[in-house]
């Protein structure tokens, strides 16, 4: 039985360039590529060196810090470059992709023998354990620590985001039994939220199913652990997105690393936008080239539009991305655009808009942020939007300045960046909320965590 979530708070985005409801799938890619931005907190050391021969599932890099935490190939291949950036760290690997694949096997395990111990060691080895997070700090989660908690979104309430029913239909068996072996490794409860019944998800054993309605950010985790179980100074959850279920299921049924995903390719520069299966890492270029690119001036976005990371047209599929997004870049400039009455816009204020009017209509945006950056105006409008139980200015104010008390105190442990997605959207004075908020956790790690 489910137990139901409703939030007032919140800003649905309709855009224009929705994916449609069929996959196709891609040609392999020549190439595959693995980004440290998609690890952050890992303090990468190079397990193979350049020219190595490697196996789908075999290790690339692990954690200096922890050295049980490892990131896999997801290609067999050779390993062809290390690109590194400041003081040689590494920023990315390259790997040419072999023409048969070949992957690295394990044993496979018996989930309703096997200990928390076992389970956690075996999710290790099989290099999926970066897909398992922490809050506080939002990073790739301690395996020493244990959680009071696990909390999974089965559902993405963003702009353009994938449409998690359709990807995760006829996938519950893989579902159920990454659920079951999680489940072991907290006291607590697995937390599952889903927009309704007609979920995968909303079926699984041995976790606790919530309906969370209402508008973005309803889909996001943070919105369920903060009404459901909030964290307290000196708790730890663990939180998973949903496809990643997949990859860990089918790792402990059948022993390999499968890290082929269903992703949604959308926004208005598409002219046929759809969901494509690729690997992890897979060449964007071909698969853009096969959708069709109605504006040749367009940002591509590894993720949703609020917070992906842009990428070069030539990039590659994130390792943990669900969705890609080619939004026209905004690099015009419109003449007395904030003293003039707009159609086609989206606003949370009625001052020229009139976006409220016509709350089921979609817009054609682009990524220009129409003004430019100033001082924090108090308008009161973030609290419209964002549903957490948090003063949201009172808590990036006291991140900006590095006032380690107020920020425990305004409840950092709870949040991530992309709590404050929403707010950085409709922000009047173009502070880069997200980043504010990915400092203040990284500082806040260094000195307490």
């Amino acid at each position: 039985m489910s137990k139901d979530i409703q939030i007032k708070k919140g800003l649905d985005i309709r855009l224009v360039g929705a994916a449609k409801t069929q996959t196709n799938p891609t040609k392999p890619s020549a190439t595959y590529k693995v980004s440290l931005e998609d690890f952050h907190g890992i303090v990468p050391k190079l397990a193979v060196k350049e020219g190595a021969q490697l196996k789908a599932g075999a290790p690339l890099f692990f954690d200096k810090n922890k050295e049980s935490i490892q990131v896999v190939s997801p290609v067999s291949g050779t390993l062809t470059q290390v690109e590194r950036g400041a003081r040689r760290r590494i920023v990315s690997l390259s790997i040419q992709a072999d023409a048969s694949q070949t992957a690295l096997t394990h044993p496979t395990i018996d989930i309703a023998q096997a200990d928390a111990a076992a389970i956690k060691d075996y999710l290790l080895a099989g290099g999926v354990w970066p897909f398992v997070k922490q809050r506080p700090y939002d990073v790739v989660a301690n395996p020493d620590q244990t959680p009071k908690g696990i909390f999974i979104s089965g559902f993405n309430s963003a702009p353009l985001a994938a449409d998690l029913d359709y990807v995760l239909a006829g996938q519950e068996g893989f579902l159920q039994t990454a659920i079951s072996a999680l489940a072991k490794l907290t006291p607590g409860k697995v937390h599952v939220s889903v927009r309704d019944a007609k979920s995968p998800l909303a079926s699984v054993k041995e976790a606790e199913i919530h309906q969370v309605k209402g508008p973005h950010p309803a889909g996001l985790v943070g919105t369920l652990i903060n009404k459901v179980d909030p964290i307290n100074k000196g708790e730890v959850v663990w939180t998973l997105q949903a496809q990643d279920l997949l990859i860990i299921g089918e790792l402990l049924e059948k022993g390999v690393f499968n890290g082929t995903r269903t992703f949604a390719l959308g926004g208005s520069a598409i002219e046929n936008p759809q969901y494509f299966t690729a690997v992890i890492g897979a060449e964007l270029a071909p698969i853009v080239q096969t959708a069709g690119v109605s504006n040749e001036n367009y940002r591509l976005v590894n993720g949703d539009v609020l917070t992906g990371l842009a990428t070069p047209k030539n990039g590659h599929l994130g390792y943990k991305n669900t969705a890609v997004n080619a939004i026209p870049e905004g690099d015009d400039y419109e003449f007395f655009g904030w003293n003039k009455p707009e159609f086609n816009k989206i606003s949370s204020t009625r001052a020229l808009t009139f976006s409220w009017l016509f709350p089921k209509k979609k817009y054609d945006l682009n990524t220009n942020t129409n003004g430019e950056h100033r001082a924090f105006v108090v308008t009161g409008g973030y609290e419209e939007v964002f549903p957490l139980d948090i003063y949201p200015l009172q808590l990036l104010k006291s991140c900006m300045i590095k006032d380690l008390d107020e920020m425990e105190q305004l409840g950092l442990y709870e949040v991530a960046p992309e709590d404050f997605a929403l707010t950085e959207f409709i922000c009047i004075s173009k502070q880069p909320h997200q980043q504010i908020i990915r400092e203040g956790l990284d500082l806040l790690q260094k000195e307490i965590g």
